[in-house]
């Protein structure tokens, strides 16, 4: 695929013309991050679930009592954007959910990554997907986003492509969050936590696979073992 980009500094746009399907399913590199799963148990009581995010872990675990359901690293917020601490509880969950200041300007075959207040004048505009949306703050939630080794989100927490389904059928609206700078359970089950390939060098998707649906769809089959 071909592909042209402009930077233009005074608009702050990355301005992309790309040609191609609007689906990417990559390769190589892209391929071994595809990859990456971990597996998760259904709950026996659904009502007991509740969710502890270990900041310095990176790392949220989720558990029925003393039972881990689902232990999956996660990317937390900088420095100057932080996850919140606290105790919360997730009050919306939205497969298709978009970011509604930042994402893509976008007017026939271009697109521009930017944020809405600097969206040129006469082009359409979308919001970064954000899929799996569990939201447990105002503005602060878990979503599949890219997977790095070190805080790099503004404050929201990532998952991974193929463990945030699995996140989103553990949960519901009302289950408790707590997020801390550790949580006990790194000591035991967040010891050796298998981590995907760090994103960064990872090039990114073409912004018409973000334009359309293909990454709220681009995860394996999210599966869930039965609870013992």
């Amino acid at each position: 695929m071909k592909q042209l980009t402009i930077i233009f500094a005074s608009a702050g746009l990355v301005l992309v013309s790309c040609s191609g399907p609007g689906g990417y399913t990559g390769s190589g590199s892209h391929a071994q991050y595809a990859a990456y799963d971990l597996p998760a148990r259904r709950p026996s009581d659904p009502g007991k679930v509740r969710v502890k995010v270990s900041l310095k872990n990176q790392a949220a675990y989720v558990m029925e009592g003393d039972t881990p359901l689902l232990v999956m690293p996660v990317s937390i917020g900088t420095p100057s954007s932080p996850t919140p601490r606290g105790s919360y509880r997730i009050f919306k969950k939205e497969h298709y959910h978009r970011a509604n200041s930042h994402g893509y300007a976008y007017k026939g075959n271009q697109a521009a990554k930017t944020y809405l207040n600097k969206k040129p004048a006469g082009w359409k505009f979308k919001g970064t997907p954000m899929p799996y949306w569990c939201e447990f703050k105002q503005h602060y939630g878990f979503h599949t986003g890219w997977m790095k080794p070190y805080p790099c989100t503004h404050g929201c927490i990532r998952m991974h492509e193929n463990v945030a389904p699995k996140f989103f059928q553990l949960v519901r609206v009302g289950t408790p969050v707590h997020i801390a700078s550790t949580q006990p359970e790194d000591a035991t089950i967040g010891r050796d936590i298998p981590r995907p390939p760090d994103a960064n060098p990872l090039p990114d998707y073409p912004p018409q696979f973000y334009l359309g649906v293909g990454y709220f769809t681009k995860h394996k089959k999210p599966t869930l073992q039965e609870g013992s």
